[in-house]
């Protein structure tokens, strides 16, 4: 990935990040405050945590590949085990698969809690899932991070106190876009967009950041059906640029259908869009060449000039994943950086108690495998603004442009 260089005077964001996180954990490690707020998990040598993820289903396209990243990361921590006071823990993560339905998703949360005596949960790439989840979490006093990308994830602050979410913010994507079209002169915009809370949250953000510039919106229908009408509506107002704002498969099938209906504008994705089905065949690859997409930075992978710590948690993570699966053809790994911030906040708080660990999440400044977190009181996601990046499909990958 592409780094801006710092002078000797001159700190980044991204650094001063980095920075802060070294000097919170340093001050963390220094108290051993037995106080806490919330309920207290005793009598485990472990770190338990609870994973429900779509791994069957429509947002199987996201949930597998979390999985994946879940599953190389806990084995990693696990080679030395998680520092948490005077004991090195294992994590015992507690996999489930939702089928991508909020009701299973709600129905693991309380196994998780009620069965399982976990100490925090993540989950739930679906918007869906991820509410039906945060409503346990939440009424249980359980830490719980989410996968999924909605911003009534998080708010109202006041009802999600234990509640912390990964994915960017759809008003920084928006934003992002907005320059983007700007640059390439691209001045009439369509949107293509999924029902529900993901497509809800990303099209008012679209019209907050380009107001007039948006000719035509249409929604897009149930995952498995025909978005032929949907999108002839788009095409038939003719956009300089088309975005889909849609998780994979859905984002796949609107781009398909766009080719299909001779469109030959611009295609924007937005984070959700990118997964191992943008490319999965050589007529994808061709639909979705020259295409662009607004993703958080990992998606490039490193390079071997990338020398921060988190640069090289990337570097190992991919290693171990073609190792593993055979190929990487990108994606952003917030399952893996789910984990360690637990790992993490457990570590500061030398405790698995729930309440200190919600209360170590809370103040996390760090920078991740997938991109950087600055969690506040007044705060708790998604991923700061200067992680996201812009990427053009170039004969099967995603190479950085911007």
């Amino acid at each position: 990935m592409a780094k801006p260089a710092i002078g000797r005077t001159q700190l980044t964001r991204r650094g001063l990040l980095v920075a802060t996180a070294g000097t919170l954990f340093t001050a963390a490690c220094g108290s051993d405050d037995t106080n806490s707020p919330g309920p207290t998990t005793r009598g485990s040598e472990e770190l338990i945590i609870g994973a429900s993820l779509e791994l069957t289903g429509p947002g199987a396209a996201h949930g597998v590949l979390q999985e994946r990243a879940l599953r190389i990361t806990v084995d990693t921590l696990n080679e030395e085990g998680v520092p948490v006071g005077n004991l090195r823990r294992k994590i015992k993560m507690i996999y489930r698969d939702n089928g991508s339905r909020p009701e299973t998703a709600a129905q693991h949360a309380t196994e998780f809690i009620q069965k399982e005596n976990v100490h925090a949960m993540l989950g739930g790439v679906l918007a869906e899932t991820s509410l039906a989840m945060l409503t346990v979490a939440q009424t249980e006093q359980v830490p719980f991070i989410s996968l999924a990308s909605a911003s009534n994830i998080v708010t109202p602050l006041t009802a999600r106190t234990y509640i912390y979410r990964l994915q960017p913010n759809a008003e920084d994507i928006a934003r992002m876009m907005r320059d983007l079209l700007a640059d390439r002169d691209l001045g009439t915009v369509g949107v293509a967009y999924s029902g529900g809370a993901y497509g809800k949250g990303g099209v008012a953000a679209l019209r907050a950041a380009l107001g007039s510039s948006i000719k035509v919106e249409s929604v897009l229908p149930t995952t498995g059906t025909s978005v032929d009408e949907a999108i002839a509506k788009v095409v038939e107002k003719n956009p300089a640029a088309v975005i889909i704002w849609a998780q994979a498969p859905d984002s796949g099938a609107a781009m398909a259908a766009l080719r299909a209906a001779s469109y030959g504008g611009q295609i924007i994705f937005d984070p959700g869009g990118v997964a191992d089905d943008t490319f999965s065949s050589q007529d994808r690859q061709r639909q979705a060449e020259k295409a662009l997409a607004v993703h958080p930075a990992s998606l490039a992978g490193t390079s071997l000039t990338d020398t921060t710590m988190a640069d090289l948690d990337r570097r190992d993570f991919i290693y171990r994943y073609i190792q593993k699966h055979g190929a990487f053809r990108g994606f952003a790994p917030y399952s893996s950086d789910a984990v360690r911030l637990l790992a993490n906040a457990a570590r500061l708080g030398r405790s698995v108690d729930r309440g200190r660990i919600r209360v170590y999440l809370e103040n996390l400044i760090t920078e991740g495998i997938a991109g950087s977190y600055e969690f506040q009181p007044i705060k708790h996601g998604g991923m700061t603004a200067d992680s996201l990046a812009i990427f053009q499909a170039t004969n099967g990958a995603w190479i950085r442009v911007s």
